[in-house]
């Protein structure tokens, strides 16, 4: 089990690794090929630096997702066993455990809201000047 999960993990992360190549090349050919040749050297550094942040933006979105979904899971499964324990109070429960998923929701929603910064506004570029 454990050889199955490093091989799909390995070839997802590869898949996205070369979505991220695939990605910056296509963005960046028609700049290339309208600049004089000393200017190439600006353009693959904007590749090299639109591939990390495709990189990175899946890689913020697959710990995001991870880290908010167990900590839904254990949300749930704690409040299922307070109704089980205690059946009256289950109408504060369900509130309380509600208001609690929304926060934890919330947690999921800006790490897609970074990794939406980082593909289409990327600050890095500013920063380069590119």
């Amino acid at each position: 089990m454990k050889k199955v999960l490093s091989i799909s993990g390995l070839t997802t992360f590869m898949v996205m690794v070369y979505a991220a190549i695939a990605g910056a090349a296509e963005a960046v050919a028609p700049a290339v090929a309208a600049a004089a040749p000393a200017a190439a050297g600006d353009y693959y550094t904007k590749a090299l630096v639109i591939i990390a942040s495709i990189v990175t933006a899946g890689i913020t979105m697959g710990i995001g997702t991870i880290s908010t979904g167990l900590g839904m899971g254990n949300g749930l499964a704690s409040a299922a066993n307070a109704v089980g324990r205690n059946p009256e109070a289950q109408g504060k429960i369900m509130i309380t455990m509600m208001v609690g998923l929304a926060m934890i929701e919330s947690l999921a929603i800006y790490t897609l809201v970074i990794a939406l910064v980082l593909i289409y506004a990327n600050p890095l570029l500013k920063l380069l000047g590119l």
